[in-house]
């Protein structure tokens, strides 16, 4: 089966200002990425994760090394081409939520669409849409200073969603979230993966990535482990064994 996405010998390199130390972020990498899975992408501070993260949202270019997106070699794109593509085949959902704070639940939900030339009336039709998706159809006019921590969340999944991409990335989603809040984000994630979204989430947090269908460790800008979990072992277990050592 074609995946969905992929990255070929991706490697990325930055300079280190006023020095000619160059820090090896991303180190040959190849990943293969299939329609309709949730993968968590792990490991310790400096190994790569949000580096690659960057790179699978087009805010990065890798310095070598191909990044195939659907069916486009998206690493040598223009930087319009990647604004193009990031707008339309990338959902984001981050850990700060990042909603414009002096518009509505549905003004947020709005704003890419507006970046792709929709409609007003289509523009609100979508937004509506999606605030029921993640159950805020009661919370549609308020401003996120207004939500929960959780409301917020949701806001921002729903505005990942809006422009029905191909990927959703996801960066320590439930990293500002209290347990419980945490758990009923995770369900929602759930529900998307059962609908065939596909799911990359970088997380720290074990029980957010024994919730994936596969768990991808790096560690000093390399793939270490790279397993599958499955109901016959337990969750635990499959994180503990790809974070070992």
């Amino acid at each position: 089966m074609t995946p969905i996405a992929s990255v070929q010998k991706l490697s990325k390199v930055y300079g280190t200002p006023g020095t000619n130390v160059l820090v090896h972020a991303l180190r040959g990498i190849d990943i293969d990425f299939a329609a309709g899975e949730s993968v968590a992408i792990c490991g310790q501070s400096g190994s790569g994760k949000s580096t690659l993260l960057n790179v699978l949202g087009c805010l990065d270019r890798p310095t070598a090394g191909k990044y195939i997106l659907g069916d486009v070699d998206v690493a040598d794109l223009s930087d319009d081409d990647r604004s193009d593509i990031r707008g339309k085949r990338i959902g984001f959902v981050f850990q700060n939520f990042n909603l414009i704070p002096q518009l509505t639940v549905l003004e947020n939900l709005e704003v890419p669409l507006f970046y792709q030339g929709c409609p007003s009336a289509e523009r609100r039709r979508r937004a509506q849409e999606f605030v029921e998706v993640v159950g805020l159809g009661d919370r549609g006019h308020h401003r996120p200073a207004e939500l929960s921590g959780g409301q917020q969340q949701r806001a921002a999944i729903a505005r990942s969603l809006i422009n029905n991409p191909l990927i959703l990335l996801a960066d320590e989603p439930t990293g500002n979230l209290d347990s419980a809040t945490g758990e009923t984000i995770l369900g929602v994630f759930d529900a998307l993966r059962a609908e065939g979204k596909t799911i990359l989430m970088v997380t720290h947090e074990p029980d957010v990535a024994n919730r994936c269908d596969r768990i991808i460790t790096l560690r000093d800008g390399a793939v270490v482990s790279d397993e599958r979990t499955h109901p016959g072992m337990p969750r635990q277990a499959a994180f503990t064994s790809a974070t070992a050592g």
